[in-house]
């Protein structure tokens, strides 16, 4: 089990990004959450299988129709054990 934390940037608010990601999620069976920044990014922390988060962050590397996507910044983060994909408050 891993957890990464990804932030996103390019036109990603007001277009659906945090629950086109938290659908993606679910489909591909990987937990954590996602929130919009304050300075126009999206924030998510994946966590799963690693096959399972690659597959997650190369979503978010396009995001939904309607997103551009300039660049995604992808740290290491610590396990938290999520049961499901949450959308949270902004930053």
């Amino acid at each position: 089990m891993i957890r990464k934390r990804a932030i996103v940037t390019g036109d990603v608010q007001g277009v659906g990004f945090r629950w086109s990601a938290r659908e993606a999620a679910h489909r591909l069976g990987v937990t954590g959450w996602a929130r919009n920044r304050a300075d126009g990014s999206v924030e998510a922390e994946v966590e799963g299988e690693p096959e399972q988060v690659d597959r997650m962050l190369d979503w978010l590397r396009t995001g939904p129709p309607g997103a551009t996507v300039a660049g995604i910044h992808v740290s290491d983060t610590q396990p938290q054990g999520d049961d499901a994909f949450r959308i949270r408050e902004t930053a």
